[in-house]
């Protein structure tokens, strides 16, 4: 695999730019699996719906603030109500997270200096339970809080801004990984998720219900951000990295410090595992035909 291959210009953008293929692919599938897995239920118990709100990560580049760089995020739901105290959720949710060292008050931070962006592109299942007896269109029970967790997947790609040029991270082994100094393996860029959060439904009308939710996704992995472990043998980094030696070794340390050489095999991240948030609005409809519904987005 040739340097350009390997060590491509970002394509990655904001969620304004994610486009509408990648939104009626995640759509499509999503439909598919609703109506082979409630083919017949699905008649007058479900809703589909659209998700609008923001997402932001917890890790080593923002270790405790909540919402801080908070970006757009979306995607689509499906709920099947169970009863009226509780429901099954299947979504399909796009965001992008970021963080920058050099936006802290931390003296630390600031002085190791690294950035990042990724995308998150989660697909999950959740069962959400309300605490008041719950139906759309019926106006004795017409809003609940709730509570909901379940289990997920995500593809994540961190990419770091060099020299003004976003570039995917985890090709260039930032922190020695495959060398002889670390034999780990590369991450891997699809992880397994627990989603778990809180939110507020309220029937509108006969057919829609609006919710407002804050999730959480506990990870097992601390590689969103690309940071995680210790710095790397520079000597083993450029001798693995080869044409591409000198972005290695820039996305790997671009610390202020003058001798870098001292700071091989000391910590770079603190080794925990990352988390990232969903939050925002649940628009969903109530539909006598999930499937017509569904499908006629395309």
């Amino acid at each position: 695999m040739n340097s350009q291959n390997r060590i491509k210009k970002a394509k990655f953008s904001t969620f304004g730019a994610f486009g509408a293929n990648k939104m009626k692919k995640l759509v499509l599938i999503l439909c598919s699996i609703v109506v082979w897995v409630f083919p017949l239920s699905a008649q007058t118990t479900s809703e589909v719906g659209v998700f609008g709100g923001c997402s932001f990560y917890l890790g080593d580049l923002n270790p405790n603030g909540l919402f801080k760089f908070s970006l757009p995020a979306g995607g689509i739901i499906y709920r099947y109500n169970i009863n009226n105290r509780f429901a099954a959720r299947l979504n399909a949710l796009i965001g992008e997270v970021t963080a920058y060292d050099n936006q802290s008050s931390s003296a630390y931070q600031q002085n190791r200096n690294l950035n990042f962006r990724s995308p998150i592109d989660e697909f999950s299942g959740e069962f959400e339970f309300n605490f008041f007896e719950y139906e759309i269109g019926n106006p004795k029970f017409n809003f609940s809080p709730y509570i909901f967790g379940g289990f997920g997947f995500f593809r994540m790609n961190p990419q770091g801004d060099i020299n003004g040029q976003w570039v995917d991270l985890q090709p260039l082994h930032t922190e020695g990984q495959g060398t002889q100094y670390n034999t780990d393996a590369p991450y891997h860029l699809i992880q397994p998720c627990i989603p778990f959060g809180i939110g507020m439904k309220i029937s509108v009308g006969e057919t829609m219900c609006l919710s407002i939710e804050w999730g959480l996704r506990k990870t097992f992995t601390g590689y969103i951000d690309d940071v995680s472990g210790v710095y790397p043998n520079t000597a083993q980094l450029a001798q693995q990295q080869g044409p591409n030696a000198a972005l290695a070794l820039a996305a790997s340390n671009p610390s202020l410090n003058a001798n870098k050489i001292d700071m091989v095999g000391t910590e770079r991240g603190n080794g925990k595992n990352d988390w990232y948030s969903f939050a925002g609005l649940i628009l969903s409809f109530h539909s006598k035909n999930i499937a017509t519904a569904c499908f006629s987005y395309f």
